[in-house]
């Protein structure tokens, strides 16, 4: 017990030797995480997005805003307003509406699970693309899988939950 600490001023320099050391810690784990944008040789960058059954291969590359699904224009394949809304959002809250050109192919699911594999997918790509644009996007929850599916049916139950009707006699 040699490192005893008697008065306060003692104290006082010790935790600041402390908060210095952290601060010099966490600044070089910053720089060790830096993100390199991912680009492939044509200047594209790729992901994968699912939500339900449906898996989206997504590829952007800066344009126009042109967003190509399963070979066909966007308001075509996604007739809903509020499914074309959807793949616009990761564009809005990284503010880079209109300078990305969207390629994707989507299989499995309903529409609906298709245009959240999309968005999750331009999501990934964006971030891939841009790694500053990586806070916004986190931040609106559009990098984390939806991982909610249709629960299973069960033998003896109608459907998942639902049982037969009771009958007493």
């Amino acid at each position: 017990m040699a490192d005893e600490i008697k008065s306060l001023d003692e104290l006082n320099t010790v935790a600041e030797g402390v908060v210095a050391a952290d601060t010099s810690a966490a600044q070089s784990v910053s720089d060790a995480i830096t993100r390199e944008p991912q680009r492939d040789d044509l200047g594209r960058s790729y992901a994968t997005g699912k939500r339900k059954d449906a898996v989206a291969r997504v590829w952007i590359k800066p344009g126009s805003g042109k967003v190509v699904v399963n070979g066909k224009e966007q308001n075509v394949y996604f007739a809903r307003p509020v499914l074309q809304m959807i793949l616009r959002q990761p564009f809005t809250v990284s503010g880079t509406e209109d300078q990305f050109d969207v390629f994707a192919t989507v299989k499995g699911g309903g529409l609906s699970g298709q245009a959240g594999a999309v968005k999750h997918g331009i999501s990934k790509a964006l971030q891939l693309y841009d790694p500053s644009l990586r806070g916004a996007l986190k931040a609106a929850g559009f990098l984390t899988r939806d991982s909610r599916v249709v629960e299973r049916k069960k033998y003896g139950k109608a459907k998942a939950r639902k049982s037969f009707q009771f009958s007493k006699r």
